[in-house]
């Protein structure tokens, strides 16, 4: 069947199955070496490619009505993460080796299986909530390294609407790439 597929880029790598991504608001199919035909993989999850098509239609819609936090250095980023991560270090009993704050392509953060939390340092331009939010998703990660029903279940204790602000930080997601393609950071 011909369907109008959305704009996709193709990354042939040495994995074993192929996946499809749309971590930047654009379908990346990542594929064997040898794979054949990616028409077919995109018909097969063409209803998955629809849903993320209305997600990140509704998310731009969303971007229209929010505004980014202008006025936070990256100093006071710093500083803000530092207080969060001995908040949540305490409550969930973990303990974070070191922090990294750098531009990041394609995620808000991330925690590393030596303890590291990398942040992605246009946070900044975030709400507080949402900033709080990051930080204890990423350090949940120490409890349960997989988006499993554990992790959510540890992320619900502080955060129980942790789908909305999911929602929120693709919103925010689009607005600070407007941002960065509008002038530089």
């Amino acid at each position: 069947m011909d369907r109008p597929w959305p704009k996709y880029r193709i990354s042939f790598r040495k994995v074993k199955h192929p996946r499809l991504e749309y971590k930047t608001g654009t379908l990346l199919l990542v594929l064997p070496e040898d794979y054949g035909n990616p028409e077919q993989l995109l018909e097969k999850y063409h209803r998955w490619i629809q849903q993320k098509e209305q997600t990140i239609a509704n998310a731009l819609r969303e971007a229209e009505t929010r505004t980014l936090v202008q006025d936070r250095t990256d100093r006071q980023l710093r500083q803000l993460v530092e207080t969060l991560v001995e908040r949540y270090g305490q409550e969930l009993n973990v303990s974070v080796n070191k922090v990294f704050y750098r531009r990041m392509r394609t995620k808000w953060a991330s925690h590393s299986t030596r303890g590291n939390l990398t942040i992605n340092s246009l946070l900044r331009y975030l709400p507080q909530d949402l900033i709080e939010y990051i930080v204890y998703h990423e350090m949940a990660h120490s409890l349960e390294r997989r988006h499993s029903e554990r992790f959510w279940r540890i992320v619900r204790r502080r955060f129980p609407h942790y789908s909305t602000i999911e929602k929120d930080l693709l919103t925010y997601w689009f607005l600070v790439r407007k941002l960065e393609n509008a002038c530089p950071l």
